[in-house]
């Protein structure tokens, strides 16, 4: 462990940003902001934010999570489109082994998926403050998300950010190495200004007021317009009563009038009417599968799988700067003191790295390792077993085995005779590295027999046909026979002058 004069163990192993029952940092939160949202509210809203005044914003940005579906439900798969991501650390530079398994065993460890759906959470809000609950041995043992209305910006700086504290209206500067802030940049600006909640607001508002006429359109929709007629000289009972009818008609379907009054039904002949809220509320929600997922596709359009696999969810290159910019986050704020505790300064640190994998063409990339394997072309089997996800098969475990041709039967059985008779008489074959003449005659010669032999067994349909073929194929043999003499004089030979040696 190395002692560093500016740690406060005391504090790192406190937790301080906690929740009270009354202050302001309350457990329990009962304030609202979108109940009766409207335009000039909204405006209010923002404008208190960009001056710092955040509560409101804050809280209407849990609220949207909370009340409209369509948001809550692409953030979410954004958010979880990081969290699923494989993570690894990699040696940057010259770092030792033992500081990478340091790092890599933090990483690891079971706490370590808090910290990230803590810190993501900025997305939506604009930043996102996870406090560290060190142990005595400085080693992180739980991480916990705290709400962003416990928090506030520094007067004169924006990009500062202070715990609120009830003694101080100003905040409290946050101690270091007790909280791991993230600002996801996903625009220019401060970081209030910059949540997808900042951009979602206004079509929320919007969705909100279609949803309300809608239902109430629907309540009455289809139903004919009722009129009451009276005569000149009806007195305001009159009146009434025949109001009251009106009214109750539309529910209850009976009434009671003066004969001197009637009812009339208009039936409406309005059309497409119907549509105009689902269009509206369809449209608002593509706005918003823009905002956050960078596209449509998946989220609204009811798309194909060929279209799905080219906008799988999240954009790509979003998801790549959400992945490294979180990365960026946590290897600074986490991982360099976390080194710094147990090994002191470096020159260089391990990174957090998050892998992110391409759709690929898997039939392509199939079909042409089977067209250039045979070129000559060397294919790693791992490579290949990583791309389709194909493990490794184990031993006895059962395996799938395609067609096999009638040549490949043969030339299997030919290799396994082959083998026998080099393990019966402990032949062992030495490489050649000169040419001989008389073996590349006999090597054409047997493969010329070999050839005009398969031409006539490929004809075969079963193991019966290929049974008489056997039978009755007669096999140019003469100029064989005459190369396997010639190479037995010649083994004969060598063999006799190796002898003498």
């Amino acid at each position: 462990m190395q002692e560093n004069p500016k740690l406060n163990k005391k504090i790192l192993q406190e937790e301080l940003a906690v929740s009270q029952l009354t202050g302001v940092r309350k457990a329990w939160n009962t304030d609202t902001v979108a109940s009766g949202l409207s335009p000039s509210k909204l405006a209010n809203v923002l404008s208190s934010a960009n001056e710092g005044n955040t509560i409101d914003y804050l809280t209407l940005a849990e609220e949207m999570e909370e009340r409209e579906p369509h948001y809550g439900s692409v953030l979410r798969t954004r958010k979880l489109a990081i969290e699923g991501l494989p993570r690894t650390v990699v040696a940057n530079g010259e770092v030792s082994e033992e500081i990478v398994e340091a790092v890599q065993k933090l990483v690891d460890d079971s706490a370590f998926d808090a910290l990230i759906a803590g810190l993501i959470d900025g997305l939506g809000k604009g930043y996102a403050a996870v406090e560290i609950q060190w142990d005595e041995n400085f080693t992180p043992v739980s991480y916990q998300w705290r709400d962003p209305r416990y928090f506030q910006f520094a007067k004169d700086n924006a990009y500062k950010l202070l715990l609120r504290d009830n003694d101080n209206k100003d905040g409290k500067a946050l101690p270091a190495y007790k909280f791991v802030v993230h600002f996801p940049k996903l625009k220019s600006g401060i970081p209030i200004r910059g949540g997808l909640a900042r951009m979602a607001a206004l079509s929320y508002m919007c969705k909100t007021y279609a949803l309300t006429d809608w239902m109430a359109f629907c309540e009455v929709f289809g139903m004919p317009i009722r009129v009451g007629k009276y005569d000149n000289g009806a007195s305001d009972n009159d009146k009434a009563i025949l109001k009251k009818a009106v009214t109750y008609i539309g529910t209850d379907a009976a009434a009671i009038i003066p004969e001197s009054m009637s009812l009339e039904f208009i039936e409406t002949n309005s059309k497409g009417g119907e549509n105009l809220y689902q269009n509206l509320a369809n449209w608002l929600d593509k706005q918003m599968s823009k905002a956050v997922l960078g596209q449509t596709m998946t989220a609204d359009d009811g798309s194909s799988q060929s279209q799905a696999n080219v906008h799988n969810e999240v954009r790509l290159d979003l998801l790549r700067a959400d992945a490294k910019q979180l990365a960026a986050t946590i290897n600074q704020q986490l991982i360099k003191p976390f080194v710094n505790f147990h090994f002191g300064e470096q020159k260089s640190y391990p990174q957090l790295s998050f892998y992110i994998s391409e759709e690929e063409d898997l039939t392509a990339l199939v079909d042409g390792v089977a067209k250039l394997v045979p070129l000559g072309l060397k294919v790693p089997q791992g490579f290949l077993r990583s791309k389709l996800g194909i493990p490794e098969p184990q031993e006895e475990e059962e395996l799938l085995t395609g067609a096999v041709s009638n040549q490949s039967i043969l030339k299997q059985d030919l290799n396994a005779d082959l083998n026998t008779f080099k393990a019966v008489n402990k032949v062992e074959v030495e490489s050649v590295e000169e040419s001989d003449p008389d073996e590349e005659n006999f090597i054409d010669l047997t493969q010329k027999a070999i050839e005009e032999l398969v031409e006539k067994l490929q004809k075969a349909q079963s193991w019966q046909e290929l049974a008489e073929l056997l039978n009755s194929s007669t096999l140019n043999t003469d100029d064989l026979t005459d190369a396997l003499a010639l190479a037995g004089v010649k083994a004969f030979t060598d063999g006799a002058v190796d002898g003498a040696h």
